[in-house]
């Protein structure tokens, strides 16, 4: 079960990074644009903000349990990444984005998965 909680952490830690680092680097128009139209009604702060939740919450997936400094930091980021995705599920409902609501799911129990590993039986 450890290497699955691994392989599901790597994913997770892949899908934000990735997805915060595009909030991040472009601007709110282009990511409007380019699908994530819950953007517009969001300023540019808020949007970078949330791509910066993304990409802590990856590196707190990997880095402290790999460098074995405070190791319980990678279940507390999976909790913060579930809330993050439980925050985009209401968000998307809101919108009636229904498109959405399966990746922003899927997401959410992948994170709640690694939480309650990294929490209880299989915690570092």
């Amino acid at each position: 079960m450890n290497t699955v909680l691994w392989g599901i952490a790597g994913a997770l830690a892949l899908a934000f990074l990735a997805a915060g680092l595009m909030k991040i680097s472009q601007p709110r128009e282009k990511l409007a644009a380019s699908g994530m139209a819950w953007t517009a009604d969001f300023s540019p702060e808020t949007v970078k903000t949330v791509g910066a939740v993304e990409v802590l919450g990856a590196v707190g997936l990997i880095v402290p349990a790999v460098l074995g400094i405070a190791p319980a930091l990678a279940a507390w980021a999976a909790i913060g990444l579930a809330a993050t995705m439980l925050g985009a599920t209401v968000l998307h409902l809101r919108r009636k984005e229904a498109s959405a609501l399966p990746a922003a799911l899927v997401l959410f129990v992948l994170a709640a998965v690694v939480a309650w590993g990294r929490l209880g039986p299989y915690a570092f």
